[in-house]
């Protein structure tokens, strides 16, 4: 069985916004001392993350990794605990196991890193808390 995914972030072309939010909230979650699984989807991915966003999370010192964007798939969305979308419509794909979350208003990244990055930390802390809050009234083995 597939790792279940705490919170998948999904915005249109999966480059961007996206990959953003995930790397960003899997290091402030290693800060609060949680382990989260994240992951970034498009729902018409790019072929690549494009360079100013490798060096927009580069200069921001957090994973900048090249991986390909990956598309939007039942899979992802069913074992997501929350789903960020940045104003994607999901319902073709199914609905998701968990809760989902609208970010219609974060500007785009081509506009400029620095106003989209920092329109997407304002929100990353409500979600930590959020998976925080739910792995304490989560049963322990």
């Amino acid at each position: 069985m597939p790792t279940s995914l705490d919170v998948l972030f999904v915005c249109q072309h999966g480059a961007a916004k996206s990959v953003i939010a995930a790397r960003h909230l899997a290091e402030l979650a290693h800060v609060r001392g949680l382990t989260l699984n994240t992951a970034a989807a498009g729902v018409e991915p790019d072929e690549v993350i494009p360079p100013h966003v490798i060096a927009g999370l580069r200069g921001d010192g957090v994973d900048d990794r090249e991986a390909p964007p990956q598309a939007i798939t039942r899979e992802l969305l069913e074992r997501a605990g929350i789903v960020v979308s940045f104003g994607c419509d999901l319902s073709a794909f199914a609905e998701p196991s968990g809760q989902i979350v609208q970010w219609k208003d974060v500007p785009a990244v081509s506009d400029g890193y620095d106003a989209a990055r920092t329109a997407i930390l304002s929100r990353l802390h409500a979600i930590l808390d959020e998976v925080e809050q739910r792995s304490d009234t989560e049963p322990r083995g």
